[in-house]
């Protein structure tokens, strides 16, 4: 009970400041429908208790499951077995994610079917399922992150020159979308079971990084379906928004989409699990009983968190974009934005689950509000320049994804290899539900007050520099803790402490 409240305690923290940012922004720039505004305060508090509960519940059940699971793995001498298992959980977490379900269907109806949701999911799927497989048999055999991840993402750079403009975001936002509030944990978990039961030297370095090369799965797959099918120039637009009416109605209905949603990346969870314990684990009965009690937990805050965000987050953010971009003093938009991304990721699930990692991993001395705070500033020009970009036509999404990536590619080099695998993980991570959902309202409903602005590629664009900026703002951080133990004297190992 003493975990459960200072979760709720947590999770208060770091959505107050958001709801306060909307509460002064609609009594002073952007008046909004009063039962929208009361819908956000019901939101607001359904995102706490529904986050406080499912942090809980990933803590005493997806955690212990990943982490059982990647013991097991790291038991298996064959590396053949080491690569189906990695991408047969790889593939079952991914493939039933709601964000990756929301964004599928959005692809699918911008381009007027010709790329159905059921192509992207199982494509999408398959990317994070070798890719985890891959990582997994990096830990085994100890090679640099570093190294692995710039021949990783210099392919990418490759494949991105024959990619057409739409395809690029969206790949990169299939990165982000696969980084949900199910498979982060269980991927970050996974990890640090390989790593654990490997032991070594590297063996804390090895516990995070993984996340980070799950999420290049998806980029690459996506780019390879359209060189091989050719589909581009997508014409429409996404229909993210539904517009609400009432208080309580809205809430319903989500709760009523949510119950069915929410169970579907449980399920195959539950099912790899059950039958890894007949066959393999076999633990006590009392131990099995909590971590299904955990699952019940996650399933139950999932579903809050999820009903909170979509009736009372998104129609709120695309509203105060589209008010805000009308305004004629144009530049606040993207000071909105800062002030919006420093503060929307740190109620992201993920986040916290990431950061408690870090802290954990290494004994406090990277500590979580470190990263916390560098995440956030990240993010918040992240959301800036984004928004700046759709104000700006000339400027494109690769003005900023490749010299982005290409700093973060060299960073990587320079940087105790801990901050390697935290920074790539975060970019993952920070590209969440609360993220893809409220920020992507806001700048779409400033793109569509924007002539000039495409909103469909525009909104996908947002996501890509979320999940982007991470790379670069915790090597950066990486480089001030190698430099600081340098100045000090210190003989450390390269892992940040």
């Amino acid at each position: 009970m003493d975990l459960l409240l200072e979760k709720f305690k947590e999770v208060f923290k770091s959505v107050l400041p958001i709801s306060i940012l909307v509460i002064v922004l609609n009594f002073t720039l952007v008046p909004i429908e009063t039962d929208m505004l009361i819908r956000f305060i019901i939101g607001s508090v359904l995102v706490v208790i529904g986050l406080g509960i499912f942090l809980f519940g990933a803590d005493i059940g997806i955690a212990s499951i990943g982490n059982l699971m990647g013991e097991e793995v790291a038991k298996t001498n064959k590396v053949y077995l080491v690569a189906l298992l990695g991408f047969i959980l790889g593939f079952f977490i991914t493939v039933a994610e709601p964000d990756l379900q929301i964004l599928a269907n959005e692809v699918s109806g911008a381009s007027g079917g010709a790329v159905p949701a059921p192509l992207i999911l199982v494509v999408v799927s398959i990317g994070v399922g070798v890719m985890v497989a891959m990582g997994l048999l990096r830990i085994i055999y100890e090679k640099p992150l570093n190294k692995f991840l710039t021949l990783i993402y210099f392919i990418i750079f490759i494949l991105g020159l024959w990619v057409s403009e739409e395809f690029l975001a969206i790949s990169v936002d299939a990165s982000g979308a696969t980084t949900g509030a199910m498979t982060t944990p269980f991927i970050l978990a996974l990890g640090l079971g390989v790593s654990q039961l490997k032991g070594g030297k590297t063996s804390e370095e090895d516990s995070f990084g993984l996340v980070g090369i799950a999420s290049t799965g998806p980029i690459l797959a996506v780019m390879i379906l359209n060189i091989i099918a050719g589909a581009d120039k997508i014409v429409g637009e996404a229909e993210v928004f539904q517009a609400h009416s009432g208080i309580l109605g809205p809430y319903l209905e989500e709760f009523a989409v949510m119950i069915k949603e929410a169970a579907l990346p449980l399920i195959p969870l539950i099912i790899l699990f059950v039958a890894f314990d007949v066959f393999k684990f076999k633990i006590h009965r009392s131990r099995k009983n909590r971590i299904l009690k955990g699952l019940v937990y996650t399933y139950v805050g999932l579903v809050l968190f999820l009903a909170g965000v979509n009736a009372g987050f998104m129609e709120v953010g695309r509203v105060m974009g589209y008010g805000i971009a009308m305004l004629p003093y144009k530049w606040i938009v993207p000071f909105i934005g800062f002030l919006l991304g420093m503060m929307v990721v740190l109620a992201e699930p993920a986040v916290h689950v990431l950061t408690k990692q870090v802290e954990d991993v290494t004994s406090g001395h990277i500590p979580r509000k470190i990263i916390l705070f560098t995440l956030s500033a990240g993010i918040a020009f992240a959301v800036s320049m984004s928004l700046l970009r759709i104000m700006i036509p000339g400027l494109k999404l690769w003005h900023f994804l490749l010299p982005g990536f290409g700093l973060a590619a060299f960073l990587s080099h320079k940087v105790p290899p801990i901050f390697v695998g935290i920074a790539y993980d975060a970019g993952g991570v920070a590209s969440g539900p609360m993220t893809a959902t409220f920020v992507l309202a806001f700048a779409q409903g400033a793109a569509s007050a924007i002539p000039t602005a495409n909103v469909l590629v525009d909104g996908f664009g947002v996501i890509a520099m979320v999940a982007m900026m991470p790379l670069v703002a915790l090597q950066l951080l990486g480089l001030i803790f190698k430099i600081k133990a340098k100045r000090e004297g210190i003989n450390v190992h390269d892992s940040g402490k």
